[in-house]
């Protein structure tokens, strides 16, 4: 349970941070197609590959135009969302069908992808024993006594202030490594082995470059 009480402030965006690296990741792959109802990759075949010379950029990742392909942004939400999804759900876990959203609000406040639902095992094993005390809050956010209208308000909430996007907690969280993170948010003096247990989790969820890891695997048996 997280012993700092948030209050709503201002929000900044850092989604350009990350713009840089995965534009260099796009312009390094061959872009394979991948079907949105769930990732098919052990269909694609070799004339369905996509030569990293249709890659257009124009100045930043959302600009990136591929020819007759799916845009390498949604390629790479998609396996990341997938990857937890599958998680939950091979748990029973509620939380299961939210990934994207999680991914979407790490993504836009420049935390790993996998801090979220890792946080959310931990609190409330993905949903299953939210706060009783008040309503859709699966993180412990705020030591349980911080209700949300739902469980997308709490993942924006989360993930803004973990981000440091919040000026009333961004200096426990701005600037700070995923293990200094987990450290503000629930200091070893409280529960000891929290970072470690949290991060036990993302690494079960998956690597942190989980989809640049598939597509290289996808690559490799086509």
């Amino acid at each position: 349970m997280n012993w700092h009480l948030p209050k709503v402030g201002r929000e900044h965006n850092r989604f350009d941070m990350k713009n840089n690296n995965l534009i260099r990741f796009v312009q390094s792959l061959v872009l394979l197609p991948v079907m949105f109802g769930g990732i098919s990759a052990t269909k694609i075949t070799q004339n369905a590959l996509i030569s990293k010379t249709n890659i257009e950029v124009q100045g930043s990742l959302e600009n990136l135009a591929f020819n007759q392909a799916p845009d390498p942004r949604a390629v790479i939400l998609k396996i990341k969302a997938d990857a937890i999804d599958a998680y939950f759900k091979a748990r029973n876990m509620p939380l299961h069908g939210l990934g994207m959203k999680m991914v979407l609000e790490a993504e836009k406040n420049g935390i790993d992808w996998r801090l979220l639902p890792a946080i959310a095992v931990r609190e409330s094993t993905g949903g299953k024993y939210d706060c009783n005390r008040v309503p859709n809050n699966a993180f412990g956010w705020g030591s349980c006594k911080i209700s949300f209208k739902s469980p997308e308000e709490a993942i924006e909430t989360v993930a803004r202030n973990l981000g440091g996007n919040n000026p009333n907690t961004a200096r426990y969280y701005d600037n700070k490594t995923t293990k200094q993170i987990l450290q503000k948010y629930n200091p070893p003096s409280i529960v000891p082995h929290y970072a470690q247990q949290v991060i036990s989790i993302m690494n079960k969820i998956g690597p942190e470059d989980t989809a640049i890891t598939t597509i290289e695997k996808i690559n490799a048996n086509t």
